[in-house]
């Protein structure tokens, strides 16, 4: 049996994934619809998930039909559940759920940090990843089939300075993907964590309030992960057998060997 076959088949399933507009949300759309996914695609930013979806449909030759939009801050619990529960009837059944929204604010130690920065992170990469797994999950449950694949980080495993806070919240989805997998034993439904090093997306520019020249250097003299890196992997974990579950991912650059050693060679 080769490879290819053994492999389980995307064809109409339905993906729904946040934070799709960028970085490796938009890289995960791409390597889905190409499979011949049906894609929810779900950020803040209604515009470029619309580019998003106009470039998937002319690149893939698909159909405006394959894609379902939905402008949504997964901070917002009752927008959530407002948005799952609204899905038309053929949207409704998701199979995969990629919990990719999330994001660092600043690398202040936390004696000086800032309330708004902390709440933003716990609200977006805790509350977000639980509120859509708390009104998707269910839905996977009952049909007994189902796959929630957690975006985390190395830094759920070492803490850096001045990460304090991030490094906690990713720490909390790498115990919530253990809790999620042990509440799921019995059921045909798969959980997953795929924990990336440096990843150059918009992450640092994010982090760092929108200074680019400062989030450019985060990146200076060594080759960092891609969002297509990421996404290589993400699709790799969905397309196992039914039997066969990653639980964890851990992935870096050559460049990097933990999340305070890399090596910068100019």
């Amino acid at each position: 049996m080769t490879l290819d076959q053994k492999m389980l088949s995307l064809q109409n399933r339905i993906v729904l994934i946040t934070g799709a507009s960028s970085g490796i949300g938009a890289a995960c759309a791409k390597v889905f619809a190409s499979a011949g996914a049906k894609l929810i695609l779900a950020a803040r930013r209604q515009e470029r998930l619309q580019e998003l979806a106009d470039s998937l449909v002319e690149t893939y030759h698909g159909k405006s039909g394959q894609i379902h939009l939905l402008q949504l801050d997964v901070r917002d619990r009752s927008a959530v559940e407002s948005a799952i529960s609204s899905l038309p009837s053929a949207w409704s059944e998701i199979d995969i759920l990629i919990n990719n929204a999330g994001l660092s604010r600043g690398l202040d130690k936390l004696y000086k940090g800032k309330f708004e920065d902390w709440e933003e992170m716990i609200d977006t990469n805790i509350k977000g990843l639980l509120y859509l797994s708390r009104y998707v999950v269910p839905g996977m449950v009952s049909r007994d089939r189902g796959h929630v694949i957690n975006i985390g980080s190395i830094a759920a495993y070492q803490t850096y300075p001045g990460g304090n806070v991030y490094c906690g919240t990713k720490a909390a989805v790498r115990a919530i993907s253990e809790g999620l997998k042990q509440d799921l034993l019995g059921t045909l439904v798969k959980i997953t964590s795929v924990d990336p090093g440096m990843v150059e997306t918009e992450f640092s520019e994010v982090r760092f309030h929108g200074d680019t020249e400062r989030a450019d250097k985060v990146y200076q003299g060594l080759t960092p992960l891609t969002g297509e890196d990421v996404a290589d992997v993400v699709f790799f974990c969905a397309t196992r057998p039914a039997h066969v579950n990653i639980n964890q991912v851990i992935l870096m650059p050559v460049d990097q060997a933990s999340t305070t050693l890399v090596n910068r060679r100019s």
